[in-house]
């Protein structure tokens, strides 16, 4: 049976979600955010080691500005009224991404929400903000001396996490538009048709189940 440490999530479909019951975007954007709790929850249980959302990719900029700032104004919003529950639960935030050009408010929520769950074990959720794959691997480089494996994948922002085995796409896209290009070369990759604010505890499990009968070759036969 395959051994499961990781999966990542790109989080499609919040703002059509919201659109296909006429109360607008962030309507489905904040949604989006309930299934993010339920998810957590769902993986604890599960005792999967490490989680990836992809919250807020470096192309995400070109939305509406509107747009922008509501979803600026939500992470900020859930780590003000939630850091108590995410503190009891043993649930450790770690952000990818390049923080330094995010709003200064949301910077200090995201500094202050690692500072206080660091020494929490039981699961490390990885938030995406402002990433882009392809300038990781370029900052990567460029800070690599000597260029071999090791050397240049401690200089991902994903240093010291395992690659993900599993990746899940909600929305119906057939695409990674960006995300973890290096760490997905071999996960097996799921694509849902259901938009994220539907994806729920036991869409993940099926999806798992799935992975565990999945024969992994890396190459071999």
């Amino acid at each position: 049976m395959n051994k499961l440490n990781h999966v990542a999530f790109i989080m499609d479909g919040n703002g059509r979600w919201g659109k296909k019951r006429k109360k607008g975007r962030n309507f489905g954007h904040l949604k989006g955010v309930e299934t993010v709790k339920k998810i957590v929850t769902s993986s604890l249980k599960l005792k999967i080691p490490y989680i990836t959302f992809y919250v807020f990719s470096s192309e995400n900029w070109n939305r509406p500005k509107k747009e922008i700032s509501y979803l600026f104004k939500l992470i900020n919003n859930y780590f003000l009224r939630e850091i108590i529950n995410v503190v009891s639960q043993g649930i450790k935030i770690n952000i990818i991404g390049e923080i330094s050009k995010l709003p200064l408010n949301v910077k200090k929520i995201l500094r202050d929400t690692i500072k206080k769950t660091k020494k929490n074990n039981k699961i490390v959720v990885n938030l995406a903000i402002n990433y882009g794959s392809k300038n990781e691997i370029i900052n990567a480089f460029k800070k690599t001396k000597k260029i071999n494996l090791k050397n240049f994948e401690k200089n991902l922002y994903t240093k010291n996490i395992p690659d993900p085995e599993i990746l899940i796409r909600t929305g119906g896209h057939y695409r990674l538009s960006n995300f973890m290009l290096w760490q997905l070369a071999y996960a097996e990759l799921f694509f849902v048709k259901k938009l994220w604010p539907d994806f729920n505890a036991k869409d993940l499990n099926n999806i798992i189940k799935k992975y565990k009968k999945t024969k992994r070759n890396f190459g071999s036969i």
